[in-house]
């Protein structure tokens, strides 16, 4: 099997999806199909379940993820070996984050990055900030911009390059929230609100720990991916939420919303750089790697 080949299992097991797969990896969805039969004829399993509307990996194709990423990072440190100067690093890097993060956070990094590492490429995805550890762990990303969770996995690295409190917000339009949290004052009635919440993530564990501290028994509107979203259906009146200052700061919505002073504060985010230890060994990675130890310590 060839390099293409393990590229484009790892696309499709990204998205279990073949339409948005091919147009990510730039051929057509019976191209890639047809490759897929044959790299599943080539190791002898198959990978993907499939029918007319659905995608899933196989249990051999989850384990199959971590072979084709080993692989393909040993390919990337024999590349840059052929380079007997190591003047310049080729080759591409696969990073996870939110929206927020990707123009606060990853900025900064991208910004030195890219003027000392012009021939690398970046495939940068985007979504919920509460499975970003799980897309390291899974293998599914070279590395991610996260919240640091209270207990790191012993396989993962973390360099923390910044960090954000958590608020509680409500919204300001008239409504029923609104109008509970303007007529109780200083007292805000926070066993009797509606909650908009993670589904999942360490902003939720947060969340849960401090329901659990001031004994309340929730009453959860919604549960919703991605910390934009909420902000935005706090806006909307369904409901309170608790979020990250960072995201408030870089939210459109951030005037259309108040924020509600809580008792016991939850404890703040350190957000940076997540990768799989095993990986640091990778020049691409450990370039990267450099850039967030430098930003760490200015």
């Amino acid at each position: 099997m060839d390099n293409r080949s393990l590229q484009l299992f790892l696309a499709l097991a990204e998205t279990l999806h073949f339409g948005r797969a091919s147009e990510r990896s730039h051929i057509s969805a019976s191209t890639l199909s047809r490759n897929i039969k044959q790299l599943e004829q080539e190791v002898g399993v198959e990978l993907f379940n499939r029918d007319n509307r659905t995608v899933s990996l196989t249990k051999q194709g989850k384990d199959f993820i971590e072979y084709a990423n080993v692989s393909l990072a040993q390919w990337h440190r024999f590349k840059s070996s052929l380079d007997e100067n190591h003047t310049e690093l080729t080759g591409e890097l696969s990073l996870y984050c939110s929206v927020t993060a990707s123009y606060s956070f990853l900025y900064r990094l991208l910004e030195t990055f890219r003027q000392n590492h012009q021939k690398i490429e970046i495939k940068l995805n985007t979504g919920d900030p509460g499975v970003a550890i799980s897309r390291i762990l899974d293998g599914l990303e070279d590395m991610a911009i996260a919240a640091k969770p209270d207990q790191l996995p012993s396989n993962l690295a973390f360099c923390t390059t910044g960090s954000s409190s958590l608020q509680f917000i409500a919204p300001k339009v008239q409504c029923d929230i609104s109008k509970k949290i303007f007529d109780a004052g200083q007292n805000i009635p926070w066993k009797s609100l509606l909650y908009i919440v993670p589904e999942h993530g360490l902003n939720r564990k947060r969340l849960e720990h401090w329901w659990k501290k001031n004994h309340i028994n929730p009453q959860v509107y919604a549960q919703v991916a991605g910390n934009e979203a909420i902000v935005s259906m706090v806006s909307l009146g369904f409901g309170i939420a608790l979020v990250p200052q960072i995201v408030l700061e870089n939210s459109p919505l951030q005037n259309k919303v108040q924020v509600l002073k809580a008792p016991y504060h939850p404890k703040d985010f350190e957000i940076g750089l997540c990768v799989q230890r095993k990986n640091l060994q990778n020049p691409l990675i450990q370039a990267m790697w450099q850039i967030s130890q430098n930003l760490k310590n200015p």
